[in-house]
């Protein structure tokens, strides 16, 4: 691997991989349009696919998804703006109309998350749709637009862990990155007379993360247990992911006047609440299943 890398140039060295001229936007009649927001869109379209797709497997009416996600789309914005001020306030505390100015960047997943499932129970209320239900059946989509999702921040030159030297290990041209997200142990493994940082790929570790969550989802839908447990096992699954993933960003957003991960707590604490949430629900059907309800379920299997 070359010592200086050009500017839009970005490699994996352990596995012999040097891509160059990576763009992170491109021109179509002299308006720029970032990739990020192309890589998003096509994961926001492919999710909303698979949720239809799952919801026609149902018996329902897949306009519904394509309805909600209007809704879903605009309020997950919005959550996943204010999820990121909130926790990065200082930067916006004597700038507010930066707030507003989502070019710079500056959305978090959870934030888009939280508010989604806010506006999906708000929806199901309003058509008198079971949440749990609906839940199951959009959070696939969710999972799979979350695995494209995340290859945003590849072109983007973001979301990047600390130093690593690993099969997986990632290398960036120090100008193309936010300085901020630099840390100290990135910084003191700079290799003299080179112009480039070596760091895990955070972003394809959630991706495929999320891509084996959904592997698992799908293959598991047809057995679940009760109305909500892939819902569930979405929250418990990714939550354990991000857990650990979150350990290792440099960009991590933490809780005021603390060096506490927000988003590391809160998966943390999904994953707690997803699994106790899920033996109290199987033990509430076993003690309301009488042992003839076990026989005759046994007999048709």
């Amino acid at each position: 691997m070359q010592d200086i890398m050009g500017n839009m140039d970005i490699a994996f060295p352990n596995l012999g991989i040097y891509l160059k001229d990576v763009p992170k936007a491109f021109s179509v009649f002299g308006f720029q349009i970032a990739l990020y927001g192309v890589i998003i869109a096509a994961g926001v379209f492919a999710g909303v696919l698979m949720a239809s797709h799952v919801a026609k497997q149902e018996g329902l009416d897949s306009d519904l998804i394509w309805d909600f996600a209007i809704y879903a789309i605009i309020f997950s914005i919005i959550g996943a703006r204010i999820y990121y001020v909130v926790f990065r306030w200082d930067a916006y505390r004597d700038n507010f109309l930066g707030v507003f100015n989502l070019r710079n960047g500056g959305l978090a997943i959870y934030g888009a998350v939280i508010a989604a499932f806010l506006t999906l129970f708000i929806y199901c209320k309003r058509k008198k749709f079971g949440f749990l239900q609906f839940a199951d059946i959009c959070v696939p989509g969710l999972v799979l637009g979350q695995v494209i999702g995340r290859w945003g921040n590849f072109t983007n030159r973001e979301v990047f862990g600390e130093y690593t030297d690993s099969l997986l290990a990632m290398r960036l041209p120090i100008q193309m990155v936010r300085a901020g997200d630099i840390s100290e142990s990135i910084s003191a493994h700079i290799v003299e007379s080179t112009n480039y940082i070596q760091v895990h790929p955070t972003f394809l570790y959630e991706s495929l993360w999320n891509l084996a969550l959904l592997m698992v989802m799908l293959f598991y839908r047809k057995h679940k247990k009760f109305e909500g447990e892939q819902w569930l096992l979405y929250l418990g699954g990714y939550g354990l992911g991000r857990a650990w993933i979150e350990g290792i960003r440099t960009d991590t957003l933490f809780i005021p006047h603390t060096t506490i991960a927000v988003s590391q707590v809160l998966a943390a604490a999904l994953v707690v609440i997803s699994v106790v949430a899920d033996i109290l629900v199987r033990r509430h059907l076993n003690k309301n299943t009488t042992p003839t309800d076990r026989v005759e379920k046994t007999d048709m299997e």
